[in-house]
């Protein structure tokens, strides 16, 4: 069965050159948006794609109708071909039912891939020159150092107010808490630490004693 899809970005454009083109290479049942393409959810492409079925071919009048970017044409072209339907673009004459119109499709994926590689090694690049020249990624601290000591000092005196130190230092409860359990739990790993090597120490000490009464 061929079935065709159509979309439109507007409610000013005309549906008429599609639907003829769709009509006219025997399409049976044509769904149809109303959306720009860089929509992520077309209801009438789901709903087309749910209907078609092993064996069924898709038609669209240009193959910018259908995905709103490379990759989005190429997984949905991917998703028909695993449930055994075909692709058809009219206008670039691309057809999967032919050797040469998957050899297309794969060039495409292998762009997109291409495509893909290069943004992460820009991403990466980009990271890498900021780096260098100490800027650091994420949002700024709302606090200097020199509030941060402030706020902990504030925090460790039982006396003071939390609601008082949040209007003084302008900043929320949770940021407050954060830089104090940051504090907490460094205290604790040197504490730890601390216990750590006076365990081995005894140990130590207790192993040398026991050669002693030994001999």
């Amino acid at each position: 069965m061929k079935i065709g899809y159509e979309r439109v970005s507007t409610i000013d454009q005309n549906l008429d050159l599609q639907t003829d083109a769709l009509l006219k290479v025997g399409c049976e049942k044509i769904f149809t948006d109303m959306a720009s393409g860089s929509v992520n959810c077309r209801k009438g492409l789901i709903d087309a794609i749910e209907f078609c079925r092993s064996g069924d071919s898709l038609f669209v009048w240009k193959l910018d109708r259908l995905g709103r970017s490379l990759r989005h044409l190429i997984d949905t072209v991917n998703k028909l071909q695993a449930k055994g339907v075909e692709f058809v673009s009219l206008q670039e004459s691309v057809d999967t039912t032919t050797s040469g119109g998957k050899l297309i499709f794969h060039v495409f994926g292998a762009l997109a891939e291409f495509e893909r590689e290069m943004i992460r090694e820009r991403t990466k690049a980009g990271i890498k020159a900021a780096r260098a020249k100490g800027i650091t990624a994420g949002r700024p601290k709302k606090l200097s150092g020199q509030q941060i000591n402030i706020a902990k000092k504030l925090m460790d005196n039982k006396e003071t107010n939390i609601v008082e130190i949040t209007k003084t230092m302008n900043v929320s409860r949770s940021t407050l808490y954060r830089y104090q359990t940051n504090k907490t739990a460094r205290v604790r790993k040197v504490k730890l630490k601390e216990r750590l090597i006076t365990n081995v120490f005894g140990i130590l000490v207790m192993r040398r004693l026991l050669r002693q009464f030994a001999f």
